[in-house]
């Protein structure tokens, strides 16, 4: 659990440790949570990688902004409609920035949870460390019932984060790991509320 009123100290002490009017902390790290797979229940570790910034400034004081990428399902609705016995599926990924409001206060609210809710919900499935048989045919299945553009993704995503009161602005990019094209498909939306 990353303490944000140290990180806000401690930028503040190094600026004027420093002799300077601003400083800045990027903290990089990966996050693991348990998942359990859908049917059988067995559970294993996920893991999503954090950026936490805080940076001080003398006139404004403290901003802070945290980001995350997680790994997604995406099945393309493209294919879903025009094939007559399947639909190519891809691992994508979403990054979210996310600039918090002044007065957060991260005992109210998990802000990690909140964001990997965000992205994952909208996904056409989740990934799950640990899958048998009876569980991907749920994956499998859950995919296929909800297909998913990147486009479709980072508009989904960022309705959800524009919910997020403690949050003031953020960046969305979904990329897919195209399984069938040579390219990658990529969608970002920036929004401000503020």
């Amino acid at each position: 659990q990353a303490d944000f009123s140290i990180l806000k100290e401690f930028t503040a002490e190094l600026a004027d440790r420093l002799g300077q009017k601003d400083s800045k902390i990027a903290i990089h790290f990966p996050w693991f949570y348990e998942r359990e797979a859908p049917n059988t229940k067995f559970a294993g570790l996920n893991h999503a990688d954090l950026t936490i910034e805080v940076s001080y400034t003398q006139e404004e004081g403290h901003a802070i902004e945290v980001g995350m990428d997680v790994l997604i399902t995406t099945l393309c609705p493209c294919s879903k409609e025009i094939s007559e016995y399947s639909a190519h599926n891809q691992r994508g990924k979403v990054s979210m920035k996310a600039s918090l409001i002044k007065d957060f206060d991260e005992s109210d609210i998990d802000w990690k949870l909140a964001l990997l809710e965000a992205a994952e919900s909208n996904a056409s499935s989740r990934l799950h460390p640990i899958l048998k048989r009876p569980d991907e045919k749920m994956v499998t299945e859950e995919a296929y019932e909800n297909p998913r553009f990147v486009e479709d993704m980072a508009r989904l995503v960022a309705a959800d984060l524009y919910e997020l009161d403690f949050i003031k602005g953020f960046e969305v990019t979904c990329q897919n790991e195209e399984s069938i094209h040579m390219h990658d498909a990529i969608a970002t939306i920036r929004y401000n509320k503020f």
